[in-house]
This record gives structure tokens, C-alpha cells and sequence, in this order.
């Protein structure tokens, strides 16, 4: 490949990831521009280590025949079990073991060599075989994300030159910068997403990072917590109270999502989470909608808890209709983006009144008032209570129990949640 090749290819790969081109997309780019320009390449692969809650990593491939393989891929921990062996078996441990940066394997003698996946890639046609390990300094790394792997092949018989060799050793450190790019703004959107919740990350990265930007919305409040979690943290174990909260903590923030919420915030083992949209009544079904699916989730949770000797609980829940603030609140330099208002006090309150009365579903009369004709079937009243800190008593309602004592009811409720 000519120096202004090499130039070119540099200046496509810079722009493209200045303008976001997607990893595989960028990976699929640069493979067909060295094609184009006599490098023989018949496969690329780059993986590269993330901050994500359930992936170790993500790796993109590009392969010059037609396969079955995704040009995406996450991976799991390789801190243990067969991954764990894969890894230490793997060329790019080989070199970061040794300090060393790239490695050339004549893929004829992959049966001689103890390294995973290089006799697959001889058995599928390939010849030569080029793996890179390219190093961030100390400021660079996030975490784990601390290196760029990537190995390169070609099916012809003789491999690679010694000038292919020098134009990869240009070009793909500028390919794993672009793809690094990339990889720390989705490291922002999952952190976001993470510890802020959907919306409320999104609204961060758009730009509304100023304190005291906030807008007045109409929204569908949710607080929940869960039944009797101190006594239970005091009956077990201190390695048992993590694992306890994170189940549940799952068992309620699953529902919400899937119903179209946003959690907002996790306050010791409870949730405040909201529904908005255009159409309040549809929010309010999305609220009851949740619910009902987090009542399936802790039957199953609890099952397999009570099979494994664990203890068992549910979750009290209040809704709440109401005007909020919604935005940045706190100090110049820490901020949080949530919702404050009276309705947040008066949700938080609702679910603490669920103890007094024994019921695990409370909504307030905005709540109920704002629902369809067909929804407002589906509950009853408890009566009209004074709310403590709140100026006026308001009529409070919860599941109908002929929603659970009756098959055709439920299955009415359920059709009438589906929309």
C-alpha cells in the first residue's frame, strides 16, 4: 500500500470517527479500503474491554466470505470457568504476559502452537495470521479499558509482505483511536443510563447539566418499598443482605422498564420511578402494568428463594399523580437529576400508609379519577386517610381482590393492562 494509500485511509478513518460511524461499520470500511488497494485481508477482529454492569467487553469482525457470525459481539466475565481458559490460551495473554505488542503466526503451523481459536482460522481457508496488543497510558484507560485487541489475516499462500505488515502497523492504531472514541461515548450513555436512569441520562447528555434547569411536568409517580427488609437484614448474614437487596431490587426495576418507566432513584431498598407521555391515562395503565408484572416476578423470586433456604418478601407500592419539577437540583459542583415536588412527599407517604391498612397496592384518588372507565373497575377504596405531613385527608384505592380470587377477572385485568 502507497504512502498516500495509507494517507487516505487515515483521513477516512479520522473523519468517519469524528462523525460517529458505528464500530462495525468503521471496521467494515477500512477491511474493504485495504482490499481495494491490494492488502489481502480476509478477516479482522477487534474486541476491547468496557465499564458495563454484565459485560466484560464488545468486539467487532468483519470476514471476506459470507458466515453466520454477528459483526457485533459482547463478552462475559474471563475472570473464571472455561472463558477464563480461553483467555490464558489466547495469543493477545501470550503477549501482555510477555510486554510484548504484536505477534506473526504462519498459520500452516497452528497445530504445532497451543494458542485458542488460530486452528480454527486455518481450518476456514486462512494463511497468515497478524495479532496487535496496542497499550492506553494510565490517562487513557477507564477501568478495565486499558488496551485495544485486534488480529488480522490473509488467505494468500505466501501471507503477508513485510510492507502489508508496516502499512498495518500505521493504520490500525488509528482504527483502535476511532474505535476507542466510540467506545467512551457508549461508556457515557451506559453509566448514564446506569446511575441516573433512561430519560434522565439522555436529558444529561443532550446538555442540561446547568443547576436549576428544570421543567414542570405532569407525571405518574412511583414509590416502593420493600416488606420487612430491616428485621430480615438483621436475621442474616452480612454476605447474605447485598445479594437479598439486589434480587428484589431486580424483581421491581425489570417491570418498570418493560412497562415504559424510568427509575429515578434507589433509596436504600426503595424505588422511585415515573411514567409520562401525552396521554396520562396510558402513563397510569403503564404504572398498574408494572406493578402486575412485578406481583409475577417476586412469586417466582420468592419460590426459588423459599427452595434455597432464603428468606422471603414483597414490596409496598404507592402511585401518585401530580405536577414535579424535573431536572437538576443540588450544589455547583454535584448535581441530581430528579424530580422534586409536593406529589414526590405525597407518593412516599402513600406507600408508607400501604403498613397501616395491609395492603400491598395504594393509589391516590388523582390517580384513580385520572384512569379510564375500564381501569377504575379494576380497584376499590380503603377508605379516606390523613397522610402525615400532608394539609388534607384523600381517599386512597387498591386492587380489587376479585382480581386475584377470580380467573376471569384477571384475565379481564390482564387484557385491560395490554392496552
Amino acid at each position: 500500500m502507497q504512502v498516500t494509500s495509507r494517507l487516505s485511509l487515515m483521513n477516512w478513518i479520522a473523519s468517519q470517527g469524528l462523525t460517529g460511524l458505528p464500530e462495525p461499520e468503521l471496521l467494515r470500511g477500512f477491511c474493504e479500503r485495504c482490499c481495494a488497494e491490494g492488502l489481502g485481508l480476509s478477516r479482522g477482529l477487534v474486541f476491547i474491554d468496557t465499564l458495563h454492569p454484565i459485560y466484560e467487553g464488545r468486539g467487532f469482525r468483519w470476514t471476506d466470505r459470507s458466515s453466520n457470525e454477528t459483526d457485533m459481539f459482547e463478552y462475559g466475565s474471563t475472570a473464571e470457568g472455561d472463558p477464563n481458559k480461553n483467555w490464558r490460551r489466547s495469543v493477545f495473554y501470550h503477549l501482555l504476559e510477555h510486554g510484548e505488542d504484536e505477534m506473526v503466526i504462519d498459520l500452516a503451523e497452528a497445530a504445532t502452537l497451543d494458542f485458542s481459536q488460530i486452528g480454527d482460522l486455518a481450518e476456514k481457508g486462512h494463511r497468515h495470521f497478524l495479532a496487535f496488543v496496542h497499550r492506553f497510558g494510565e490517562s487513557g484507560a477507564l477501568g478495565q479499558m486499558d488496551c485495544l485487541y485486534s488480529y488480522w489475516t490473509t488467505r494468500r499462500e505466501d501471507g503477508f509482505t513485510q510492507s502489508e505488515l508496516a502499512a498495518l502497523r500505521d493504520l490500525v492504531p488509528v482504527l483502535g483511536l476511532a474505535i476507542k472514541s466510540a467506545q467512551q461515548v457508549d461508556i457515557a450513555r451506559t453509566l448514564g443510563r446506569v446511575y441516573l436512569g433512561r430519560d434522565a441520562s439522555e436529558q444529561v447528555l443532550r446538555g442540561r447539566i446547568s443547576r436549576g434547569v428544570t421543567e414542570r411536568i405532569n407525571a405518574v409517580l412511583w414509590y416502593s418499598d420493600l416488606r420487612g427488609s430491616t428485621g430480615i437484614s438483621e436475621s442474616i448474614g452480612p454476605d447474605e443482605i447485598i445479594p437479598f437487596l439486589n434480587d428484589y431490587a431486580q424483581a421491581v426495576i425489570d417491570p418498570i422498564h418493560e412497562a415504559g418507566g424510568d427509575v429515578l432513584k434507589l433509596i436504600g431498598d426503595g424505588v422511585l420511578a415515573m411514567f409520562w407521555g401525552e396521554d396520562m391515562a396510558d402513563a397510569r395503565r403503564a404504572a398498574l402494568r408494572a406493578e402486575h408484572l412485578f406481583r409475577k416476578n417476586v412469586a417466582a423470586l420468592n419460590e426459588r428463594r423459599a427452595a434455597e433456604g432464603r428468606p422471603t418478601t414483597s414490596a409496598y407500592i404507592g402511585l401518585h399523580v401530580g405536577e414535579v419539577f424535573y431536572g437538576n437540583i443540588g450544589s455547583e459542583d454535584r448535581l441530581d437529576f430528579t424530580v422534586v415536588g409536593p406529589t414526590v412527599n405525597e407518593v412516599s407517604r402513600i406507600a408508607a400508609m400501604s403498613r397501616s391498612v395491609d395492603r400491598e397496592l395504594l393509589a391516590s384518588s388523582e390517580f384513580y379519577k385520572g384512569l379510564d372507565a375500564a381501569g377504575r373497575r379494576y380497584l376499590v377504596s380503603t377508605g379516606r386517610y390523613a397522610l402525615r405531613g400532608i394539609g388534607r385527608a384523600q381517599d386512597l384505592y387498591t386492587l380489587d381482590p376479585e382480581v386475584d380470587a377470580s380467573e376471569p377477572v384477571m384475565g379481564s385485568y390482564e387484557r385491560y393492562l395490554a392496552g
